[in-house]
């Protein structure tokens, strides 16, 4: 398992290629549904504006707490029914309205932060290996649960049919909305990383010892960080459903929660940007690779295990590398017109 806080960069010195990285994506995903031919690369794009935010709440708890949760799918699948569950309650004869519609989305939130603040107070108990483990076991119960509660969820066949109004039904229109919620949802995480609370993260991933000793509560600390990074995976999820038009129990196990590590560390922990990025990567290969062969675990399994061996800070790492070497060339370039000396100039 990968230590954030042992990163190179961590998190703070990427910031600047982090907002860079953001304020380009939004520019060009503003352009994707006039470029993209068809309505499948819309699809992805959409995916990968819903996984990239789900990523970054992962990344909350990883990248800047300090710990790393295998089962914060569970309430990225808890938001996905709380907002299936709103919807067949605000529809009428199969269509829902506007109004509808969006305080459906918006059940997402308190759906999932309810359940992790239950879960949290138990999890925050421990760091480690054993957060982890805790993590995960909690996912699974809440994965169990949905899954034979046939009544209410559908049990193993899920929800079906769930249709956003009629003119969010055309991709360009969901992507577009999909894409100011999660920039909006982008924004407060911002401030939130960048605010006393955010440092406290820092402080409590880099030197516990340190922070317990200024006096600050590091369970409530990690519980409301825990809740926060739960209602960000919830918002995910209550897009999910709609976009796809129908959810199952898988949504909540540990091998979606799998897909939120391995997008965070392919984007790279250390940078705040670095989950969305990651999702580009992966939501799009999926999607070539898929197309062509069966091989996808194989393809995934490679990639991650090259992240792991040759740049464990994700691609965002390699970029701020790259952008360091090129910042000391032309320093040393620099220096070394300045040393030489022109005719006329010596006395």
């Amino acid at each position: 398992m990968i230590n954030p806080s042992k990163s190179r960069d961590r998190v703070q010195p990427g910031d600047s290629l982090s907002l860079v990285m953001i304020v380009l994506l939004a520019v060009v995903a503003a352009g994707i549904p006039v470029i993209l031919p068809g309505d499948f690369w819309i699809h992805v794009a959409n995916e990968i504006l819903l996984l990239g935010l789900f990523g970054m709440s992962f990344n909350l708890i990883y990248g800047y707490m300090g710990q790393i949760s295998f089962g914060h799918a569970a309430y990225f699948g808890l938001g996905a029914y709380g907002t299936a569950l709103s919807m067949r309650f605000f529809s009428v004869d199969g269509d829902i309205g506007y109004v509808g519609f969006f305080l459906s989305l918006l059940a997402a939130v308190p759906v999932a932060a309810i359940a992790a603040a239950v879960v949290g107070v138990l999890c925050v108990r421990l760091t480690g290996i054993y957060f982890a483990v805790l993590s995960m076991a909690f996912g699974e119960l809440l994965y169990f649960v949905v899954f034979s509660s046939y009544s209410v969820t559908g049990g193993d066949n899920g929800m079906q049919g769930l249709l956003p109004p009629l003119a969010l039904r055309d991709p360009r229109a969901y992507f577009y909305m999909s894409l100011a919620i999660v920039l909006a949802a982008l924004v407060v995480m911002w401030l939130i990383v960048h605010s006393p609370f955010g440092y406290t993260l820092r402080a409590m991933r880099d030197n516990p010892r340190r922070t317990r000793f200024l006096g600050i509560n590091m369970r409530l600390q990690m519980w409301i960080n825990f809740v926060i990074a739960a209602a960000f995976a919830g918002m995910a999820g209550g897009l999910w459903g709609p976009l796809i038009r129908s959810i199952s129990p898988s949504l909540l196990g540990w091998q979606h929660s799998g897909v939120g590590v391995i997008i965070t560390l392919i984007g790279g922990a250390p940078f705040f940007a670095g989950p969305m990025l990651g999702a580009i990567i992966y939501t799009v290969l999926h999607a070539v690779v898929t197309s062509l062969t069966q091989y996808w675990p194989l393809t995934i399994g490679t990639v991650v295990l090259l992240i792991v061996l040759f740049s464990p800070d994700g691609v965002m790492g390699w970029l701020g590398a790259l952008r360091e070497r090129f910042a000391r060339r032309r320093k040393r370039e620099a220096g070394a017109d300045e040393a030489v000396v022109r005719p006329g100039e010596v006395n």
